[in-house]
C-alpha cells in the first residue's frame, strides 16, 4: 500500500496524542490548570485526526470518480 501525506499526518498526530495521554495518565500535570491544558491538547489532536480522516476519505472518493 502506498503511504500518502494523509497517512503521515495521521501517524504524527497520533504519536503526539499518545504522548499527551501518557503524560496525563502518569500524573504529569502539576496542577489543575496543567491538567485542563493537557486535556485540551488531546481534544485538539482528536479533532485534527477526524479532519485528516475526512479529508483523506473525500480525496480518495474524488480520485475514484
Amino acid at each position: 500500500m502506498v503511504t500518502t501525506v494523509f497517512d503521515v499526518l495521521i501517524s504524527k498526530i497520533t504519536e503526539h496524542k499518545v504522548s499527551a495521554e501518557e503524560f496525563l495518565s502518569s500524573g504529569g500535570p502539576s496542577d489543575y490548570a496543567g491538567y485542563r491544558e493537557t486535556c485540551g491538547v488531546i481534544r485538539g489532536y482528536e479533532v485534527a485526526l477526524r479532519e485528516v480522516h475526512n479529508l483523506s476519505r473525500n480525496y480518495m472518493d474524488d480520485d475514484d470518480e
